[in-house]
């Protein structure tokens, strides 16, 4: 060998060295890297080429070695022999390592892949875990829900049952129709019909008036509520109630409408409160005035009547200006009477109180009244309390309030004739005495109803009444501290539920509870 050849075979020898230490230490790491991450698939990759590359780093440097020894000790022969062979398994093993170089990519795509897979599946396994919890959980809980649901469900039905059953006011549920299906008790007492057999009725039986019926289902139908509506509803007696209606429409899945659910307030008693209070301030206001008409007025006839009277000594009797002074006379006598009525209204004139019994002061103004009756071919029906107590008040005044009654009764029945019936009862718990005073004919109307006991009203022709007849009545039994009302058309017989034409006066006087000396001694300090 030349000396000049010498560097480079000594870097030959070195050079194989170094590359087979290098090609141990790398695949030392990559197998000390696998035993961190066995299932890392580069790891792995790179083991295997890590492998490959020692057993080429192996034959590469020993065939260099071989080469340099060879060549050193002259047997070049030998080395051409042998060269054939070492660079055949040095091609073989670098086509391996280049093999392995170029599937890499491929490698690494399908690991890549198979790693998402299987964080595909990973996160399918947790969320299945978590929905197999969730059942779990459901299941161990589901007996403690149905039950809990079952619970709440029998208290929300208790509670509807509860208010169904015991409220007061009508609560009731019909069809699309109007029919009602369903109307608790008070619905049906207010109404006054059984609870059993359940009635047959609808909506359209029930309101008075069509037209707000009408409304009624526009605005239910339109707003799907209906909120403080006042209607007049017919009672099973064919009597008219006042209600404030609320109703809720009631839809289906498709939201048509199946019918609703309502609740009626009974507003009767108000009205009639209401009504009352209006007409005793109405009547107190007509009272004052009418006391200073009448205090105004008095003074002038009462004159007017004196001087007539003092006239006629001053004329024959069968002049003219006599024959006019007797018809002043007359005539001022007439005005002075309505003057007195106006007072006895205004409850302004004296008063006698004493104890007096109501039968027989019904007694008295019947044989009055009755042979007038009967020649209008009117019958007249006593139906007297035995145990009718005293009260304390005017006879007279009393006996005028009934002889008004009666007169007005005669004047409803005097063209067909009728029955005329007088009752009295005794309200022990109320200590009330109710006398009625009851007719069979024409009635009525409504319209007028509200106007009857106003001075100087009259359905009467002329010179047949001065429409001061109630009014007056009215005044004598406030004084009483009693209570007048008109009934018409009336509930004739007391066992049945059939109206009929005609009017009842009902009077309704207290029965006093202290001592009726020191009441009638109380009674005269207070009129003088």
């Amino acid at each position: 060998m030349e000396m000049y050849m010498l560097p480079s075979v000594i870097t030959d020898i070195i050079g194989s060295q170094v590359m087979i230490i290098l090609s141990f230490l790398s695949l030392r790491y990559t197998f000390l890297l696998i035993r961190r991450e066995p299932e890392n698939f580069i790891w792995g990759f790179l083991h295997y080429f890590c492998i490959t590359l020692v057993i080429f780093s192996i034959s590469r440097a020993v065939g260099h070695m071989v080469k340099q020894a060879l060549l050193i000790s002259d047997q070049k022969e030998v080395w051409k022999m042998i060269s054939p062979f070492s660079g055949g398994l040095n091609t073989l093993l670098m086509i391996s390592v280049s093999a392995v170089t170029i599937y890499y990519h491929k490698g690494i795509e399908s690991y890549r892949a198979i790693q998402e897979k299987a964080e595909s599946l990973k996160r399918a396994n947790k969320n299945l875990e978590k929905a197999g919890e969730i059942m779990r959980e459901m299941n161990l809980h589901l007996e403690e829900m149905v039950e809990s649901r079952t619970q709440d469900l029998a208290l929300s039905e208790e509670k509807f049952r509860n208010f169904f059953h015991n409220s007061k006011d009508m609560v009731f549920f019909c069809d699309k129709t109007g029919r009602i299906i369903d109307m608790n008790q008070a619905g049906l007492k207010m109404l006054d019909y059984a609870e059993d057999p359940p009635p047959s009725f609808s909506l359209k039986h029930l309101f008075t008036h069509q037209d707000n019926l009408e409304n009624f289902n526009a605005t239910l139908q339109n707003q799907k509520f209906v909120e403080d509506f006042e209607a007049e509803l017919i009672k099973k007696d064919g009597s008219i109630i006042y209600t404030l209606l609320s109703a809720t429409a009631l839809v289906d899945d498709k939201g048509e409408f199946i019918g609703c659910e309502g609740i009626a307030k009974d507003l009767t008693r108000l009205k009639t409160m209401n009504s009352q209070m209006v007409s005793t301030e109405k009547m107190a206001s007509v009272g004052q005035m009418a006391a200073g008409v009448a205090h105004e007025i008095n003074t002038p006839l009462g004159i007017i009547l004196g001087y007539a009277q003092l006239m006629k000594d001053d004329f024959p009797k069968d002049s003219e200006t006599y024959e006019n002074l007797v018809v002043v006379e007359r005539q001022s006598q007439a005005c002075r009477k309505i003057v007195a009525d106006l007072l006895k209204f205004s409850r302004q004139s004296g008063s006698s109180p004493r104890e007096v019994n109501i039968n027989e002061i019904l007694t008295d103004v019947l044989a009055i009244t009755e042979h007038n009756l009967h020649l209008d071919h009117i019958e007249v029906e006593r139906c007297f309390a035995e145990d009718l107590p005293v009260i304390i008040g005017d006879e007279e005044k009393l006996r005028q309030v009934f002889v008004n009654l009666i007169n007005n009764a005669q004047h409803a029945m005097e063209d067909e004739g009728g029955v005329l019936t007088v009752r009295t009862r005794y309200d022990r718990e109320k200590r009330i005495i109710t006398a009625s005073v009851m007719d069979t004919g024409t009635g009525i109307n409504p319209k007028i109803s509200n106007r009857i006991f106003d001075p100087f009203f009259t359905t009467k022709s002329v010179g047949k009444g001065t429409g001061l007849g109630l009014s007056v009545s009215y005044g004598i039994i406030e004084d009483h501290r009693g209570s007048i009302r008109v009934e018409s058309p009336v509930m004739y017989k007391s066992n049945s539920c059939q109206l009929t034409p005609g009017t009842a006066m009902h009077i309704e006087l207290p029965v006093p509870e202290i001592n009726e000396k020191k009441l009638i001694q109380k009674l005269k300090d207070q009129n003088g």
